[in-house]
């Protein structure tokens, strides 16, 4: 659990975060008794009964339609791990603001005193009249995997874990851009993604979609391949999709001549491993704060370098992808967030600074005002093409 030895509520981090960060205002202004006869009782009767007739005026009359629950039970926040719901919630508030700064959705943070898989599912089923979608937040994998595609099957608007599907998403983009920078095509790349978590898996798989030539993944134990006898289903599902070439042992045996690293993991990786990369080498070294590869070795021995750090060049950063892929969403009505409404978003994103590619800008900064509205323009579309928008 976390410790109060940083606590010091004279800094401008605890300032800032005095009162938590979010305020609800009232889009009605009730000056009068017409005003408020009109936004509660007996107006709002009217409405109810409307929406009692026909439950999809809802998305009309309330803001349900345009409302996230941030939703996590505290299990994998941040690079602090398992500390708990109330410790989470700073980081639920904090995600509720880049939704309303970045894309002016609406959204309400829920920590969950639970870790039970079946709780989190059916709690989240009973509030979800009340919302438009629903982001999944800093819960440990593997159980992440499981809520998550129950929560897909049983519910009629878009749920999304943003620990796989956002890192995803702007890997993706940003890695199409440095390869574009380095003459190659993503089928030409053989990559080693670190981590067999909740990004690992998103990241393999979305990669995997885009064409990639070659991915393999490592976990703790090694690279993750069908002859291991130690893995879970979701790592055996991952090994029979990857690892086309057959690499076994350690990570630093698949980097052996790998043109790409992607970290989303804690573990470190040594300068020896990474002069083994093959030329033009790309290193996305995104744990953070410490990436697992020194940004000063990676650019040693890489063409292209990417943190999950605001103090660097090339963040990978979840805030280019959720804010516009949930507008895009509720703006089409879309009942799910599809894998090609994912792979839209990665293209979105990269084509924002596709006329602008260098080797320190593969991926716009989350303060580019053009960002969320080519998302979501993109992820709408592609709502109406795969045919889950209303």
């Amino acid at each position: 659990m976390g410790s109060t030895a940083q606590f010091d509520p004279s800094s401008p981090v605890f300032r800032l975060h005095e009162g938590g960060k979010l305020a609800m205002r009232s889009k009605t202004a009730l000056t009068d008794r017409e005003a408020l006869s009109l936004a509660y009782t007996p107006g709002v009767a009217q409405v109810c009964s409307a929406i009692a007739d026909d439950p999809a005026l809802a998305r009309r009359y309330t803001w349900r339609s345009r409302l996230v629950a941030v939703v996590s039970d505290g299990t994998a926040v941040l690079g602090l791990g398992n500390i708990g719901p109330a410790a989470a919630l700073p980081v639920m508030e904090g995600k509720a603001a880049l939704f309303r700064e970045f894309a002016g959705l609406d959204s309400v943070p829920i920590v969950l005193d639970t870790t039970d898989p079946d709780e989190i599912v059916r709690v989240v089923q009973q509030i979800a009249p009340s919302f438009g979608g629903i982001n999944l937040e800093d819960i440990s994998a593997p159980r992440c995997f499981e809520i998550e595609a129950r929560l897909r099957d049983s519910l009629d608007i878009p749920v999304f874990h943003d620990d796989q599907h956002g890192t995803a998403v702007v890997v993706l983009a940003a890695l199409r851009n440095a390869a574009a920078i380095t003459d190659r095509e993503l089928g030409d790349l053989r990559v080693v993604i670190s981590g067999a978590g909740a990004a690992g898996v998103a990241c393999a798989k979305i990669l995997l979609a885009a064409g990639i030539g070659d991915i393999a993944v490592a976990d703790s134990r090694g690279i993750v391949h069908s002859g291991r006898s130690d893995l879970t289903p979701v790592k055996a599902e991952l090994a029979s999709l990857t690892n086309r070439s057959g690499v076994t042992g350690s990570m630093a045996d698949a980097l052996a001549g790998a043109d790409v690293f992607v970290g989303v993991s804690a573990g470190a990786v040594d300068e020896i491993s990474v002069a083994q990369m093959a030329p033009k080498a790309i290193i996305f070294a995104l744990a953070n704060p410490t990436p697992e590869v020194a940004p000063d070795v990676a650019h040693r021995h890489a063409a292209v370098v990417a943190t999950g750090r605001s103090d660097y060049p090339n963040q990978i950063n979840n805030v280019l992808a959720f804010p516009g892929i949930f507008a895009g969403a509720f703006d089409a009505g879309a009942r799910s967030i599809t894998e090609n409404m994912k792979l839209a978003a990665a293209a979105a994103i990269g084509e924002v600074v596709a006329g602008e590619l260098a080797p320190d800008k593969i991926v716009p900064t989350p303060f580019d005002p053009r960002v969320v509205p080519a998302v979501a323009s993109a992820v709408a579309e592609q709502a109406v093409a795969d045919g889950v928008a209303s």
